[in-house]
């Protein structure tokens, strides 16, 4: 596996500093040591005032409290958890990254309404025949990434969703770094939706696809985070080409709708809808539990949450929570992060 991808599907959040060789200038002997002890201090500062995990003040204030399991509880023959240090350390990526002033931008081309992206340089055929980058990145409503050397053939792919920062522009292209990937990429205008200025995450979701369950915090102070709610959840399910995993990683909250109505499977017919569905990448919602056809009445709770994936890459919630995210998360300014 890449290197850039670890940091969500280890639960790792790595920040790296790296500062470049400089020749000091010609000054007297205890000019250098002064210039050096300086730099020293500046570095040290610099260093200090970034977040680790045990930086990051976690507080429980839910907010809503139905269905709620313990931080560690029962399952079958097991136990599961709410991983509170993996959701620190992301916690504390999510602070450094936001430490400076920049523009923020959203990737996009859900259902392809922004093109098709061109084939990757290097691309494989997945079981069901459908078209992945080496990283298993499906090109269906991806967004190509270009080397800024090479703007004639992109390299791989991204997921809708992702968050990036933007860096510049040339010609048709924009100069981005994604924020939970060290590396720049261009891409095609038409993929890339600029956030408000001043955009800042101070509400994030984390799903955890192992052991099948969601919280949502909320960002009260430099550092400071509060659980606001801790649920069961199910999440997407290997079964292609109709259902899929929830991918691992770290997503912007992009619109809601009070009912995402769905198909059949492989087939044009309404297959019913979900209530309260927030969506975060391609076709992947938080949502309630599904209302199948011919049934119209909401259903509040389903003897399945918490137990195995069987979604198609959604997250299902209890309806009474997923209508929680739905009134309370932000659209545009919430993270979505997927862990296991």
């Amino acid at each position: 596996m890449k290197k850039e991808v670890l940091f969500i599907v280890c639960g790792m959040c790595l920040m790296l500093v790296g500062c470049e060789k400089q020749q000091m200038p010609d000054f007297p002997v205890t000019e250098k040591l002064g210039i050096m002890n300086d730099m020293l201090s500046r570095m040290e500062d610099r260093l200090s005032s970034k977040f680790t995990f045990s930086n990051i003040e976690l507080t429980k204030d839910l907010l809503y409290d139905r269905y709620t399991p313990e931080d560690v509880y029962p399952y079958g023959d097991t136990v599961r958890s709410f991983k509170w240090e993996t959701m620190r350390k992301c916690l504390a990526f999510i602070e450094n990254m936001q430490r400076d002033t920049v523009r923020w931008a959203v990737l996009c081309n859900y259902k392809n309404r922004n093109q098709e992206a061109p084939l990757v340089r290097n691309y494989v055929r997945n079981e069901y025949g459908r078209v992945s980058d080496t990283l298993g990145v499906e090109r269906y409503q991806s967004i190509p990434l270009y080397l800024p050397s090479d703007l004639e053939m992109p390299e791989r792919y991204g997921r809708d969703g992702s968050l990036v920062c933007l860096k510049g522009a040339k010609e048709d292209f924009l100069r981005v770094v994604p924020a939970a990937i060290e590396s720049e990429w261009m891409i095609p205008r038409r993929y890339v939706k600029p956030l408000l200025e001043g955009t800042a995450f101070h509400h994030v979701i984390f799903v955890d696809r192992r052991d099948q369950n969601i919280a949502t915090l909320e960002r009260t102070g430099k550092g400071k985070w509060v659980i606001r709610s801790m649920n069961p959840a199910t999440t997407g399910m290997h079964r292609p080409p109709y259902a899929q995993e929830t991918p691992l990683g770290m997503f912007l909250l992009q619109e809601k709708k009070e009912r995402m109505v769905f198909l059949k499977d492989g087939g044009s017919g309404v297959g019913g809808y979900a209530p309260y569905a927030s969506r975060f990448t391609n076709g992947a919602y938080i949502h309630g539990v599904p209302v199948n056809v011919p049934r119209t009445a909401m259903i509040e709770y389903s003897w399945s949450l918490g137990t195995t994936p069987r979604s198609h890459m959604c997250v299902r919630n209890a309806t009474s929570h997923a209508k929680f995210v739905f009134d309370r998360m932000p659209t545009g300014a919430t993270l979505v992060v997927v862990i296991e």
